[in-house]
């Protein structure tokens, strides 16, 4: 019962994958100044353990003492007490120690007399099998120093985590025993409270407490009063970011005053290095005073047992100089110590009195210590390549590479593919493929094979494409089998490869251009031409072109059927698509394949859909004229120079070119015309821009599928003619626009209402006004375009154009083929110029979520009400996760069907009893909304029998 705790914490590590037994210990530190006798007696520890939340009664176990016991300084000594206990089932558990009594006279907890105030940690462990062999971080420095007033004190716990999972730090309040093995808060204030407001070591006021989220570092700026002082912390552990434990440490710093300054070690940069490194690093520490100097480390880097088979070293040829001192820090990496967290290395140093200290029993010992951070990451694969390969999907490429230098057990190697062929940042610490790079992540491949067959799942690689490759190894977490469970997870990668960039053989013909020749509303013309394949067998062949009007167009019309032979020298194809109303509709057009197999035309594939290039007038400006464009199409039309022309008025047809316009990123491009001709090749035609006078413009755009096979390398399309005014005093206005509502309280007395219907419609329908504010509307409207987003908030595309004829136009549209009513909608109105008017009000339309569930079944073997489901069918749901519990809370089921489908067992096929049980359903419907929450519903069953 004497005072004698004054630190301490639990950290526990599993040692058996067949069983969740673990290692449990106590690292506790205990004053042996005053109270000698009582740490000399403390032989065993006692750990109370229990389900986090519940209220049942806790194991309380008994743990020996484990000698030796560790003179640490400071009257300290390092006491450690150790069980091993297996825990009966997954879940959430608090492991805590108590202990009468602390030291009397702590300053900032309470209430006083501190010495009657029990000693309090606990460990929460998240007992889970996919963790495998997992281990909490270990604390591998002392949490006692002595703080002198006036001067900044720092702390490290040196927290390290053998299996690579990420730490994170925050303060915590002291705590003593509470019920059951949970805690309660100690009256508590922060130590730069006591003789607040005080000031820091630079003289800035007041005083400062802090812990870093991220490196643990724990600092006082500086203490104002000497005593005894109790501080908490938690040390999170994360895998793949869920929190899956906590350790708390309760520490006590000693202020005292100090007739010295404190010494100072010199900051180190962060380490970033390739395995293999040798890494030599000095690190040196300086007193003002000319005190003599120790300086050590500690870190995880040092153990054999938790960094195999190479440890560092440490040597201070000259330790316990006066005044200044040099260590040197060496490690020899190798691929055993690939991770994706860092090495944390902790470097320390303290004073001790010097030949000429008047006094030395009055001296007081000081700290000060610096981290060196540590990432050790994996070399590049090298020597990535690739050849083509004969596969039944279709175009596949067979990539091979170098042995890979790091044979790590559980390693694997990923290959990442994209189209194009473009430099990546490459950067000696920037692993894995940077994000935004485009490439995507197609397969994987333990890391000794050497070999990998791209033939896109099955679905073999597209024509004409050029396809880059490269290659990452990602690495298991440190100390884990390969086939132990989460041996594959965050272990961290390698640099990624160089790229490999290569072109498929054409196999398919590729659409190059869809260009406008002529504009009128019934008698435009666009040519689409194609190149033919390389590949010939299955001669002959046919080529089937199809139509749909809009750009995002999808009902498709068959216009050509082309017969060829592709005769070497054949020209490359193209058809002249005619009487077409290209004033105000864009056009979209795809072509198929047909060969020749057992005398028959076999569709091989298709080709990506290309778009005509639809330019359209801007916002009105006073003077100016602003131009919009856009295609879309499977070559790129970024990063180049695109054509503006506009037509002389002086010579009626012919056009001039006035600008060249550099456009990157995107597939609509914009331009305003002041009337200034900016392209003088050709003559320059200025001209001045006013109101309600009609300009004609056409736009031509310059792309590329920037693949060495596909000629011409450049591919130059035309949109249509757009004839605009500057500032039309009658634009058209926006609709009003309606969507046919849902009734779900009439939806709900019938909960079979959607039962078996796979295909929806929504009804949409608007007026156009008159005038707006006042304002005449353009009467003259020549098209509506309706427009449709899945969910609130994302960009709507174009669903549709509804043009002339019908006579008169139409102001209805009925959406088929959804696979639910959500969604949203807006329309927009067209001129004769092809202005479009702002977007009208915005309509969406929600489901009716349907999951009703009855409250008993029968599950007896009668076929009769033998399985728990919802009434009917379930509507519009998404996902679903159901769990069942009995009357004491355990649960007893749980299932992701959507139907539920439960037959009275629990999920390992256990019988459950007949009585009543409780359910909860977290239900996610389809929805107008992107990200919106899940419907719970709670409720109770009989079970029959």
């Amino acid at each position: 019962m004497a005072t004698h705790i004054r630190a301490g914490e639990i950290t526990a590590r599993r040692i058996s994958l067949t069983t969740a037994t673990y290692e449990i210990k106590l690292t506790a530190y205990f004053d042996m100044e005053n109270g000698k006798n009582a740490a000399d007696a403390q032989n065993d520890a006692w750990f109370t353990i229990g389900n986090v939340g519940s209220t049942g009664t806790p194991d309380i176990i008994r743990a020996p003492r484990v000698q030796p016991i560790l003179n640490i300084g400071n009257n300290t000594t390092q006491n450690t007490y150790i069980i091993n206990y297996t825990f009966r089932s997954t879940g959430q558990y608090r492991i805590s120690f108590e202990e009468d009594n602390r030291n009397n006279g702590i300053l900032n907890i309470g209430p006083p007399p501190t010495q009657g105030l029990n000693f309090y940690v606990s460990t929460i462990l998240e007992i889970n099998a996919n963790f495998g062999l997992n281990r909490t971080p270990v604390l591998l420095n002392a949490p006692i120093d002595l703080a002198a007033v006036g001067q900044r004190y720092i702390h490290n716990p040196n927290a390290f985590d053998a299996d690579g999972d990420s730490l994170a730090y925050r303060l915590f309040i002291p705590q003593k025993y509470g019920v059951n093995g949970a805690g309660i808060n100690l009256q508590y204030v922060d130590p730069n409270q006591i003789g607040a407001p005080g000031r820091t070591e630079a003289g800035a006021s007041p005083a400062t407490f802090s812990m870093n989220p991220l490196t643990g570092d724990l600092i006082w700026d500086a203490p104002v009063v000497k005593g005894y002082y109790n501080v908490a912390f938690v040390v999170e552990e994360w895998r793949d970011g869920i929190p899956i434990g906590e350790i708390v440490r309760d520490m006590q710093i000693i202020v005292e005053d100090a007739r010295n300054d404190r010494p100072l070690i010199t900051p180190l940069p962060d380490i970033c290095v390739v395995a293999g490194t040798l890494i030599n690093q000095q690190v040196k520490a300086t007193d003002k005073n000319g005190d003599r100097l120790t300086l050590t480390t500690s870190g995880g880097v040092y153990s054999n047992t938790l960094v195999s088979p190479e440890v560092a070293k440490f040597t201070v040829p000259q330790q316990g100089a006066a005044g200044s001192v040099t260590g040197q820090f060496t490690w020899q990496t190798s691929c055993n110590h690939i991770r994706l967290e860092p090495y944390d290395v902790l470097f320390k140093v303290e004073d001790a009195p010097g030949a000429g200290v008047p006094n030395p029993s009055l001296f007081r010992k000081l700290a000060d210590m610096t981290t060196l951070s540590i990432r050790v990451y994996g070399p590049k694969p090298l020597g990535l390549r690739a050849v083509a390969a004969t596969d039944p999907a279709g175009p596949a490429y067979r990539l091979s590479w170098n042995a890979y230098s790091c044979q790590i057990a559980g390693a694997r190697i990923v290959v990442y593919r994209k189209e194009g062929c473009t430099d990546i940042i490459v950067d000696d610490c920037l692993t894995g493929i940077p994000p935004g790079s485009g490439y995507q992540r197609i397969g994987t491949v333990p890391v000794n094979q050497t070999t990998y067959l791209d033939n896109n799942n099955g679905s073999g690689l597209r024509a004409g494409i050029s396809y880059s490759y490269r290659i990452v190894v990602e690495f298991p977490r440190p100390g884990v089998t390969a086939n132990e469970p989460g041996s594959l997870i965050g272990g961290g990668e390698s640099l990624a490869s160089d790229e490999f960039c290569l072109n498929l053989p054409s196999v398919m013909p590729v659409i190059t251009n869809v260009t406008v020749d002529s504009t009128s509303d019934s008698k435009g013309v666009i040519t689409v031409k194609w190149i033919k394949p390389v590949a010939t067998a299955g001669l002959p062949a046919q080529y089937r072109l199809f139509r749909a009007v809009g750009q995002n167009g999808t009902a498709f019309t068959q216009i050509a059927s082309i017969n060829t032979n592709l005769a070497a020298g054949a020209p490359d194809t193209l058809f002249i698509d005619r009487n077409l109303n290209t004033l105000l509709n864009a056009y979209n057009y795809k072509l198929e394949y047909w060969y020749t197999e057992g005398g028959k035309l076999v569709k091989m594939d298709e080709t990506e859909t290309a778009s005509s290039v639809r330019l359209e007038q801007g916002a009105a400006q006073p003077n100016q004229v602003r131009l919009n464009w856009s295609a879309i199409v499977p070559w790129s039309n970024s990063n180049r120079i695109h054509r503006v022309y506009r037509e002389d008025k002086t010579k009626p047809g012919t056009f001039n070119r006035i600008a060249e316009v550099s456009v990157q990123g995107t597939q609509t491009f914009t331009y305003t015309d002041d009337g200034t001709d900016k392209y003088a090749a050709d003559g320059t035609v200025n001209t001045t821009i006013v109101s309600d006078s009609t300009y004609c413009y056409k736009v031509e755009t310059v792309g590329s599928y920037n693949n060495s096979q596909i000629r011409p390398a450049v591919l130059y399309n035309f949109s249509q003619i757009l004839c605009v005014s500057s500032s039309d005093t009658t634009k058209p206005c926006p609709p009003v626009l309606a969507i046919d509502p849902l009734n779900c309280d009439s939806l709900n007395a019938h909960p079979d209402a959607f039962c078996d219907q796979v295909s929806f419609t929504n009804h949409l329908s608007w007026t156009y006004p008159q005038e707006v504010n006042g304002q005449e509307c353009d009467p003259n409207v020549a098209a509506y375009r309706l427009y449709y987003a899945r969910y609130e908030g994302d960009v709507p595309a174009l669903l549709t154009t509804i043009t002339t004829p019908p006579v008169p136009l139409s102001t209805s549209y009925d959406h088929q083929g959804l696979t639910s009513f959500a969604g949203c909608y807006y329309v927009t109105a067209v001129n004769r110029f092809g202005a479009e008017s702002a977007p009208s009000n915005t309509v969406c339309k929600d489901n009716c979520p349907m999951f009703v569930l009855p409250n008993v079944f029968t599950p007896n073997g009668d076929s009769k009400n033998d399985i728990f489901q919802p009434y009917e069918c379930p509507s519009f749901v998404q996902s679903v996760e159901f769990k069942v519990y009995n009357r004491w809370g355990a649960q007893v089921f749980k299932t992701q069907d959507v139907n539920v489908n439960w037959n009275g067992k629990t999920n390992a096929g256990k019988e459950l009893a007949a009585g009543q049980y409780y359910y909860e359903a977290v239900i996610h419907f389809e929805s107008s909304k992107k990200d919106s929450p899940p419907t719970t519903i709670k409720g109770w069953v009989q079970l029959l029998r």
